[in-house]
């Protein structure tokens, strides 16, 4: 689930270099210029990620969807991208980041709903990596994400991921799940705790 050590290990560093270690910097008309264009952007064009983002959480920050999301491609990708439907009940850490960097990159941030669809690619592995890599970055684009965060997320993954995309099948072999049947009675219980009780899982 966790892109592990080194993935973290790249954000941290990739952060400092694309995003600088403060956003203070940027001046007024810049701000304005990417609300702006973030404004445009929103209402110019369809967007292939409507739904609404309701997820529960484990005590150790560990989400659990309470309503299915979905992506899918624009009619321009159609041919190339199938759609993506993550289910009630998926699991998933949101954006990977050390807590040292929540102020550059919260896990939570308008990512957030591109993360989770990523993280279940990963899961199910049932298209290419770079595929998987590519659907995060447009999905990222459906919500204007600004292009440095977006390209810093991108590039991360890309770099590496692999180490997720292979642990995530072993534990797959070794019969881990992912998708809740029961969900947890209260934010005390850590998804160490829940997940170690089989009637929890579809």
């Amino acid at each position: 689930m966790k892109r592990r050590s080194l993935l973290q290990t790249a954000a941290v560093y990739t952060a400092v270099s694309l995003l600088g270690t403060s956003t203070s910097a940027r001046s007024e008309d810049t701000e304005a210029s990417i609300r702006d264009d973030w404004f445009r952007e929103l209402f110019s064009s369809r967007r292939s990620s409507d739904d609404r983002l309701l997820f529960g959480r484990f005590k150790d920050a560990h989400y659990f969807l309470l309503a299915p999301i979905s992506w899918e491609p624009n009619n321009d990708l159609a041919s190339k991208y199938k759609s993506v439907t993550v289910p009630t009940g998926f699991v998933s850490d949101l954006a990977s980041v050390p807590s040292a960097f929540y102020r550059i990159l919260p896990p939570d941030a308008e990512y957030a709903y591109a993360a989770i669809i990523h993280d279940y690619l990963y899961w199910i592995q049932d298209r290419p990596r770079v595929v998987a890599d590519d659907i995060f970055r447009m999905a990222m684009q459906d919500f204007a994400v600004s292009s440095g965060r977006s390209r810093l997320l991108y590039e991360a993954v890309r770099k590496f991921g692999q180490h997720a995309w292979d642990e995530n099948a072993r534990l797959r072999r070794n019969g881990e799940q992912r998708i809740l049947k029961n969900f947890p009675p209260n934010a005390r219980i850590t998804w160490d705790e829940w997940r170690a009780n089989p009637e929890a899982f579809r």
